[in-house]
């Protein structure tokens, strides 16, 4: 299979560049750097000479743009997004254009090929949930103005625009809903909670937490997420489906096992909670159990440890 990825030089696109290429296959990774970063695919430069692996510097937001040299594609994956909190806000234009542009462009590319085509969605499309634990069939709590729409909107556009492909013009579509993901290749600086806690921990400084720290998270591990979107790219299920885990910890009780984890007493600092944050998050991945034969299967301490130890490296600890 020959598979196009938008967002290959970020967290979850270059796990996904791993995963395919051990899978035999090759890949077309598309990145405009904005927050993705080289140094996330380094170590496929090996399969560059293979014919496997190829990156380009390129804005999926343009059309066209020389693609067609790179071949036809049975597959094309659209992860291009500015994801954390800290990017989308000081971006909103460019992540809007993401969601609007990007996901249109990817899906030509698409319908050009006969290919199939999944968009990475997020759990930012319910908004602060007044269900849960979240379904899929539940349309959401968003604040469209809000300083979190251009995200939260890009995203519920992106959604409306793939199945509008697929119901106009035949395209295989899937939406993937990501709930929160963690592993090695975070950026430190992105603003999120697993990365902002591990950041402050390996430098000796209070935890950070906003709000009271009630509000809750839940956290799937990179590569449980990566396998759950390959098995949802070769299913027929065209509607959302939810991937993430359903193990819900409260961000005070996620501070607690950054503590233990660290083997330190690191204290804890709270601050006002940012505006439309989300006060409980949790899938109902029932749909997925169901479909894909799909769950988490690595613990909290096993993912936490490969994530910690990727930092360390990073900071030559």
């Amino acid at each position: 299979m020959h598979h196009l990825i938008s967002g290959a030089a970020g967290f979850i696109g270059s796990h996904l560049c791993d995963r395919l290429i051990r899978d035999g296959d090759s890949v077309v990774g598309l990145d405009n750097l904005i927050t993705g970063s080289r140094r996330n695919l380094e170590h496929l430069k090996a399969y560059e000479a293979q014919g496997r692996f190829a990156f380009v510097e390129f804005d999926v937001t343009r059309e066209g743009a020389g693609l067609d040299a790179r071949g036809r594609f049975d597959h094309v994956w659209h992860l291009a997004s500015l994801a954390s909190p800290k990017e989308y806000l000081a971006h909103p234009v460019e992540t809007l254009q993401a969601g609007s542009a990007g996901t249109r462009n990817m899906l030509e590319i698409a319908r050009r090929d006969g290919a199939h085509f999944l968009l990475t969605s997020t759990s930012e499309c319910y908004g602060d949930p007044l269900e849960h634990p979240q379904t899929e069939t539940y349309w959401g709590n968003v604040n469209p103005v809000g300083p979190r729409s251009c995200y939260d909107e890009s995203k519920r556009y992106a959604e409306a625009l793939t199945m509008a492909y697929h119901r106009s013009h035949g395209v295989r579509t899937s939406i993937a809903r990501i709930f929160n993901t963690y592993g090695p290749r975070m950026a430190l600086n992105d603003g999120r909670v697993v990365p902002a806690f591990l950041d402050q921990a390996l430098r000796g400084e209070p935890l950070t937490i906003f709000g009271d720290g009630s509000q809750t998270r839940s956290f799937c591990y990179v590569a449980d997420l990566v396998d759950g979107l390959v098995k949802l790219a070769g299913s027929e299920e065209r509607y959302p489906v939810n991937l993430g885990n359903p193990s819900e910890l409260t961000i005070l009780e996620f501070a607690e096992a950054i503590k233990h984890l660290m083997g330190s007493n690191l204290e804890l600092v709270f601050k006002p909670l940012p505006e439309d944050d989300p006060r409980k998050r949790r899938p109902d991945i029932s749909k997925a159990r169901r479909l894909l034969g799909w769950e988490p299967k690595v613990g909290l301490d096993a993912g936490l440890r490969e994530t910690v130890e990727y930092f360390k490296q990073l900071a030559g600890k």
